[in-house]
């Protein structure tokens, strides 16, 4: 039985952070620290390290397994967290992951090898982690291809149709299918289609929604997997909502797959040493999402429109829209995720990620040879814009004036 089926107290309300609030009244009560980690809460730290993240970033680097904090009577404040979490998102059980999204889909895959089955339906184009996950889990890959927009050189989503041949061809050992939506480049595919070509079959849909941490948060977002009907969202909480760097969360929705399985793969595949930092801002990242994401996520939109009309204003650039519904397996699509095609510029897109770096220290997510991307920010405003834009045009010129540049070559597949 799970270790929260039997809850004793109260969860609190979504305004809260149970976990980072214990953390903080731990660290505040200046405790004496004789265990790990060696730097007691940053006294013995690198000075240089010290001066870079401050003594009370480090004063948070709080061990697991202390009372009060995450061991004692359930629910302690790290379950309350994940519950919390599980609400937010609609599932029946969330797990907040200290290894990112890859560890999720590790997990995913451990816990598929346990139903005895040993195929499981992937899309071609799935993250590497999912291949790790082959490795360790002994499941044999039964691969199916996403549609592909050729002229841009971009794969985007598994149909439902392709999904269904590929799960009919694979016969009746089939453990689950795994899809990755949204893509890259902020194209989401029909996942309630997707579940339920699945369930007809018996078959449970894991998504790997790494980049939809968002989705719940906005009705004008592609509805996120848990609620379109998806048995399990592997979510990297980092990279939408701005949890830190290497946190994460993995969902379970429907009923196809074991929770207590889950937990185990849980336990088996993350680490014994959790950095309570990173927990602690999954905490705070929920309640900011809960609290203030729809707010903060409408503003945002209504700054990507002003964004997308100075993008177009450059000569030979436009940018990837809703446009593309309804072609190559896309039936949503994220507006947080700019990709700007480039093609009339006469530049490739890689070339201009290198010009934007040169020209003005500006950072994008990805290029391809005709598409750069840019993540836009919950909170992004005026003056990241402005030089985002004026970036572009700055690097667009110094390619332009370049006398000698690289042939271009043929678009990969991203």
């Amino acid at each position: 039985m799970s270790d929260l089926a039997d809850l004793h107290q109260p969860i609190p309300d979504d305004d809260r952070a149970p976990y980072l609030e214990a953390l903080v009244a731990l660290r505040d009560a200046d405790p004496g620290r004789f265990m790990v980690p060696g730097h007691h809460g940053g006294r013995f730290s690198d000075p240089a390290l010290v001066e870079a993240v401050g003594e009370r970033a480090l004063a948070l680097d709080i061990p697991s397994l202390i009372g009060g904090i995450d061991a004692g009577p359930p629910p302690h404040p790290f379950q309350q967290a994940q519950v919390l979490a599980a609400r937010a998102w609609g599932a029946r059980r969330s797990w907040f992951l200290a290894n990112g999204a890859s560890n999720g889909n590790h997990v995913a895959l451990v816990a598929l090898a346990q139903t005895g089955k040993r195929r499981i339906v992937m899309q071609r184009n799935i993250h590497g982690s999912c291949i790790d996950g082959l490795v360790i889990s002994g499941l044999e890959p039964v691969f199916v291809q996403p549609e592909v927009d050729p002229e841009l050189g971009i794969a985007h989503c598994v149909s439902p149709a392709a999904l269904a041949e590929a799960l009919d061809a694979a016969g009746p050992d089939v453990a689950g299918a795994l899809v990755v939506t949204p893509t890259y480049f902020g194209f989401a595919a029909d996942v309630a289609a997707l579940a339920e070509v699945a369930h007809a079959r018996g078959v449970p849909l894991l998504v790997d929604e790494a980049w939809g941490s968002h989705f719940a948060f906005h009705p004008d977002l592609p509805q996120h997997a848990i609620a379109a009907g998806a048995d399990l969202a592997n979510s990297s909480t980092h990279k939408m909502l701005g949890s830190l760097t290497q946190s994460a969360m993995l969902h379970l929705g429907g009923s196809l797959l074991d929770e207590e399985v889950l937990h185990r793969s849980v336990l088996l595949a993350e680490t014994t040493s959790p950095n309570a930092l990173l927990g602690a801002s999954l905490d705070a990242t929920r309640r900011r999402a809960v609290v203030h994401g729809e707010r903060l996520i409408g503003e945002g939109l209504a700054e990507i429109e002003r964004l997308h009309a100075e993008l177009r204003a450059i000569d030979g650039v436009d940018v990837l829209d809703r446009r593309q519904i309804g072609r190559f397996g896309i039936a949503g699509w994220d507006p947080f995720r700019v990709a700007i095609d480039v093609r009339g510029t006469g530049l490739r897109g890689t070339e201009l990620q290198h010009l934007l770096r040169e020209t003005d220290e500006v950072l994008v997510e990805l290029a391809n040879e005709h598409v750069v991307v840019v993540i836009w920010s919950l909170g992004g405003a005026g003056p990241e814009r402005e030089r985002l834009v004026a970036g572009l045009r700055r690097a667009i010129a110094l390619g332009r004036s370049r006398p000698t540049r690289a042939a271009t070559g043929a678009a990969p597949l991203v």
